[in-house]
Protein backbone atom coordinates (compact mmCIF):
# COMPACT_ATOMS: atom_id res chain seq x y z
CA UNK A 1 0.00 0.00 0.00
CA UNK A 2 2.86 2.44 0.71
CA UNK A 3 4.00 2.32 -2.91
CA UNK A 4 0.61 3.72 -3.92
CA UNK A 5 0.97 6.56 -1.42
CA UNK A 6 4.33 7.48 -2.94
CA UNK A 7 2.98 7.30 -6.48
CA UNK A 8 -0.17 9.28 -5.78
CA UNK A 9 1.01 12.00 -3.44
CA UNK A 10 1.20 10.18 -0.16
CA UNK A 11 4.03 12.23 1.33
CA UNK A 12 2.94 14.15 4.39
CA UNK A 13 3.48 17.83 5.04
CA UNK A 14 6.14 18.67 7.60
CA UNK A 15 4.11 21.02 9.78
CA UNK A 16 1.54 23.72 9.43
CA UNK A 17 3.18 27.07 8.95
CA UNK A 18 1.63 30.50 8.90
CA UNK A 19 1.37 32.27 5.52
CA UNK A 20 3.84 35.08 4.88
CA UNK A 21 3.07 38.22 2.87
CA UNK A 22 5.82 39.26 0.44
CA UNK A 23 5.66 41.83 -2.38
CA UNK A 24 1.90 41.39 -2.77
CA UNK A 25 2.14 37.59 -2.77
CA UNK A 26 1.10 35.17 -0.04
CA UNK A 27 3.56 32.37 0.66
CA UNK A 28 2.41 29.31 2.58
CA UNK A 29 5.32 26.96 3.33
CA UNK A 30 4.44 23.33 2.52
CA UNK A 31 7.60 21.23 2.98
CA UNK A 32 7.02 17.54 2.33
CA UNK A 33 8.25 14.70 4.56
CA UNK A 34 10.35 12.22 2.63
CA UNK A 35 12.75 9.43 3.50
CA UNK A 36 15.80 11.71 3.31
CA UNK A 37 14.22 14.61 5.25
CA UNK A 38 11.88 17.45 4.38
CA UNK A 39 11.68 18.69 0.78
CA UNK A 40 11.26 22.44 0.17
CA UNK A 41 7.79 23.45 -0.99
CA UNK A 42 5.44 26.42 -0.84
CA UNK A 43 2.09 27.53 -2.15
CA UNK A 44 2.42 30.99 -3.73
CA UNK A 45 -0.80 32.97 -4.22
CA UNK A 46 -1.80 36.36 -5.59
CA UNK A 47 -5.12 37.73 -6.86
CA UNK A 48 -6.85 34.34 -6.89
CA UNK A 49 -4.01 32.62 -8.75
CA UNK A 50 -1.75 30.03 -7.18
CA UNK A 51 1.43 28.13 -7.93
CA UNK A 52 2.75 25.11 -6.03
CA UNK A 53 6.53 25.44 -5.82
CA UNK A 54 8.54 22.29 -5.09
CA UNK A 55 12.33 22.08 -5.01
CA UNK A 56 14.80 19.22 -4.74
CA UNK A 57 16.53 20.61 -1.64
CA UNK A 58 15.93 18.65 1.55
CA UNK A 59 16.58 19.43 5.22
CA UNK A 60 16.59 17.18 8.26
CA UNK A 61 14.59 19.58 10.43
CA UNK A 62 10.98 20.56 9.61
CA UNK A 63 11.55 24.05 11.04
CA UNK A 64 14.60 24.57 8.83
CA UNK A 65 12.64 23.29 5.84
CA UNK A 66 9.85 25.82 6.53
CA UNK A 67 12.37 28.68 6.75
CA UNK A 68 14.14 27.52 3.59
CA UNK A 69 10.80 27.16 1.78
CA UNK A 70 9.90 30.78 2.53
CA UNK A 71 13.36 32.01 1.51
CA UNK A 72 13.27 30.04 -1.77
CA UNK A 73 9.75 31.28 -2.54
CA UNK A 74 10.86 34.90 -1.98
CA UNK A 75 13.80 34.35 -4.34
CA UNK A 76 11.45 32.81 -6.92
CA UNK A 77 9.09 35.79 -6.64
CA UNK A 78 11.99 38.23 -7.03
CA UNK A 79 13.15 36.43 -10.17
CA UNK A 80 9.80 35.71 -11.81
CA UNK A 81 7.25 38.19 -10.46
CA UNK A 82 3.78 37.63 -11.93
CA UNK A 83 5.24 35.28 -14.57
CA UNK A 84 5.06 32.58 -11.89
CA UNK A 85 1.45 32.03 -12.96
CA UNK A 86 2.10 31.76 -16.73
Amino acid sequence: MSIFKKLFGGSASAKSAEPVEYSGFQITPTPQKEAQGYRIGALIQKDGQEHQMIRADTYSSPDTAVDASVAKAKQFIDQMGDRIFD
